[in-house]
């Protein structure tokens, strides 16, 4: 084995013979799913078993009393003290080696009782970066600019009207406070009455952002910060607030990835700005895999910071299974080189050069697919996992087992996989699924296209639920859900 990795041939070939155990720990395998082709001993450990036992490297331990979980932490902390996961993770030996969609504190100190080592910055450092506050001063360093706006305390309507006619903000505003995500915590205020409807939400959450309001379409775009520099993915689309997708106005419902989806000098100008602001993160002592959001105005076509997510999200399927990443790697595989500790040698602009060519950018689509009516009840029917077919009247209906996405050969086959499994509830905000496609779910105009609606309505259909018993009182569900991927 080579000292010193020159080449992604050798980087390749270093994971391809992998001895130490490396984990995914979280709810679903679905945001690093594959991963486990590319490097040898790469398992999931999850909460929800989306494939009925059949993922040959996926396992899911039965279910045992637990706290009502406020969020993936509460799932991975819960996960990391199970003794079917302890047991599992022993018998398999070597030194183990997590990795997390999100983590806290305890997760460490759990990880560290399991003798295994956490491949991420600290909790706290990252914690630090998700703080949207401090993800804007990062930008304002790295010359990657934010949406024109204010950071203060919000005390009254009164005072947030003084601080935007200092700051020439106008009052059509988008308020943000430091943490939250799916637009739990964006505000859009115009008025004094709309101010009063969040007031609660805003009074007392210490810094606010105070953005102006522009007419504005959102991106997103992942990378990875290595000590040879910061390697940069593809731009894709967002889906955001589609009611067919998701109850919550502003939440993110999906993404997509193809290469004429924004102009090329947008194109262009967000890697550059990923790149910058990756530099910054590693000079901020942050290094790894991150993701960030841009708004681009309609009107004129500026390109602003919106947010940083400093770990893999809900997009880093899209990333890590684009065409670029067969033909190279897969960008997550970068971030566990950079936490392995192997020495390597990378020509980072060589590699990112060849990132932006749009000939290695293929057409994909993701639709994360909630129950959307303002009920509860009992899932007695959800679609399983695996490949569905679109017939020519529109209606869906399952063709076969898999839980690879490429196994889709046409833009009437998609890739489904289940979240909610029979005897969950059903409520406002509970993911069904994930739903993936060959070409667009959008169209030119970033407006669901018809194909996309026949999807979805195909996959509602085709899960059912039971009354709940009359003795029995609705679930005491977090308001808002936390999202699992």
């Amino acid at each position: 084995m080579a000292t010193v990795l020159k080449n992604i041939s050798e980087i390749r070939r270093f994971f391809h013979r992998n001895e130490d155990p490396v984990y995914f720990i979280s709810a679903t395998n679905f945001n690093l799913l594959g991963l486990d082709e590319w490097c040898k001993n790469f398992k999931y450990i999850c909460y929800i078993d989306c494939y009925s036992g059949k993922h040959p490297n996926t396992f899911v331990p039965s279910e045992q009393p637990h706290a009502e979980f406020q969020s993936i932490e509460d799932i991975n902390n819960y996960l990391l003290q199970h003794k079917e996961v302890i047991d599992y993770i022993k018998k398999r030996g070597g030194k183990p080696k997590f990795v997390f969609l999100m983590f806290d504190e305890e997760t460490e100190r759990l990880s560290k009782e399991l003798g295994a080592d956490v491949w991420f910055p600290k909790a706290k450092l990252r914690q630090s970066m998700d703080n949207k506050i401090e993800t804007v001063r990062i930008g304002n360093k790295a010359g990657v600019p934010s949406v024109p706006n204010a950071l203060a305390e919000v005390t009254s309507y009164e005072q947030l009207r003084e601080v935007c006619e200092k700051e020439n903000l106008g009052h059509d505003l988008v308020l943000q406070s430091a943490f939250g995500d799916s637009g739990h915590t964006t505000f859009f205020i115009k008025n004094e009455a709309d101010f009063r409807r969040h007031e609660s939400e805003i009074i007392g959450e210490g810094e606010i952002k105070i953005m102006k309001r522009i007419n504005c379409r959102g991106a997103a775009i992942e990378a990875c910060a290595t000590k040879e520099g910061t390697i940069v993915g593809p731009l894709m689309t967002e889906l955001v607030g589609f009611k067919e997708l998701t109850p919550y106005r502003g939440g993110w419902c999906g993404n997509e990835m193809l290469a004429t989806a924004f102009p090329p000098k947008v194109r262009q100008q967000a890697r550059d700005m990923t790149f910058k602001f990756g530099e910054q993160l590693r000079k901020e002592g942050y290094r790894g895999y991150f993701e960030l959001d841009f708004l681009i105005d309609k009107k004129t076509g500026d390109l602003w910071l919106g947010e940083l997510n400093p770990r893999i999200t809900g997009a880093s399927s899209m990333t890590n299974h684009a065409a670029f990443a067969h033909a190279d790697a897969p960008l997550f595989l970068f971030h566990l080189l950079e936490f392995s500790k192997k020495k390597f040698n990378l020509d980072v602009d060589e590699l990112n050069a060849r990132w932006a060519d749009p000939a290695n950018i293929d057409g994909w689509s993701q639709m994360v697919i909630k129950h959307t009516q303002d009920s509860v009840d009992i899932c007695t029917q959800a679609p399983e996992t695996g490949i569905y077919k679109m017939k020519e009247d529109g209606s869906v209906v399952f063709d076969r087992f898999d839980y690879h996405r490429r196994a889709v050969e046409s833009e009437n086959e998609a890739f489904f996989l289940r979240i909610l499994q029979p005897g969950d509830y059903r409520y406002e905000g509970a993911d069904i699924g994930i739903l993936v496609t060959r070409g667009r779910s959008m169209t030119k105009s970033f407006q669901l296209n018809e194909r996309a609606k026949k999807w979805i309505h195909g996959i509602k259909r085709a899960v059912d639920g039971k009354p709940l018993p009359v003795a029995q009182a609705a679930p005491d569900l977090a308001d808002p859900a936390f999202k699992i991927m």
